[in-house]
């Protein structure tokens, strides 16, 4: 699959002036923006902030228990303009680098995380979540949301994050997959047409995850919460009406979006996608 079509179909012209636009509009300084203020945008994948902190729950702990994920060094793949990461800097102290295929992702991400002030935590580089440019044994947790619906060479995805991982590290999916019935309708929002789409079924996730050498830690179905929210999404942006400079995904979607959130809607209901996140152990010498 080419990454300069998949970089492409995620390239928004002028994301960061819309984007200060959309802040302004809603009653919030665009330079100075809290994460709740951006939240609506850069938690770009099913279930937003709701479901980023449940996936970071069961991957590092709940906050506030214990220092626990302080001072980790996380690598997000395929992270975009950075929610996921700002907030796991935020709250648990994690150190993260954010790897993006889309050169104006990681521009506008450095520039959000400068201005909410986590910079020193937060990083941005462009890359391939397939190559990533990293030693062995570099992370504690590789985090990835709704990022392998580009990517067909999941086995090698799986590979290389269980390769710069550290022994007892764990490894964070939060995606969509392929239900039991198919094709998919298009467009969606990783994808115009289906030569960017590749999708596999959970039972085939959880195969490739479990041969690449990781041990199963959690596994949840997150269906019912990708169709709600899909359908809150499109209720939200109907009801704003398509010319408001409305603060949400359509910013990085486009003119598309109200096509993509019915097609997303449409798709699990009919079970052509379904949703589901899991954390995985990479097993330490011993083990």
């Amino acid at each position: 699959m080419n990454e300069a079509h998949i970089a492409a179909h995620y390239s928004s012209a002028s994301l960061q002036e819309r984007l200060d636009a959309a802040l302004g509009a809603a009653g919030h300084d665009p330079l100075h923006p809290t994460l709740e203020d951006l939240a609506p945008v850069d938690q770009f994948h099913s279930g937003g902030l709701e479901a980023t902190e449940k996936l970071a729950d069961l991957a590092i702990g709940p906050l506030g228990a214990s220092d626990h994920g302080s001072q980790w060094k996380v690598l997000d793949l395929g992270g975009g303009i950075g929610g996921p990461a700002r907030m796991l800097a935020e709250r648990f102290g994690c150190l993260v680098t954010v790897l993006d295929l889309s050169e104006e992702f990681c521009k506008v991400g450095t520039e959000l995380t400068k201005r909410v002030g986590l910079d020193r935590w937060v990083k941005f580089q462009q890359g391939s979540a397939l190559k990533p440019p990293f030693p062995d044994n570099s992370f504690d947790l590789v985090w990835t949301q709704h990022a392998s619906m580009n990517i067909g060479d999941k086995t090698e995805l799986y590979l290389q994050s269980y390769r710069v991982l550290k022994p007892g590290g764990r490894l964070a999916v939060h995606d969509m997959m392929a239900g039991p019935k198919q094709p998919i309708h298009f467009p969606v929002a990783w994808a115009s047409k289906a030569d960017l789409s590749s999708l596999s079924t959970p039972d085939q996730v959880r195969q490739l995850i479990r041969e690449a050498g990781f041990d199963p830690y959690h596994w949840q179905d997150m269906t019912e919460i990708a169709r709600a929210s899909f359908t809150n999404r499109l209720a939200s942006y109907e009801k704003a009406g398509p010319s408001a400079s409305s603060l949400s995904v359509n910013l990085v979607i486009g003119e598309k979006f109200p096509q993509v959130m019915k097609n997303m809607v449409r798709n699990v209901e009919e079970g052509r996608l379904v949703s589901a996140m899991g954390v995985w152990r990479k097993p330490e010498y011993g083990d």
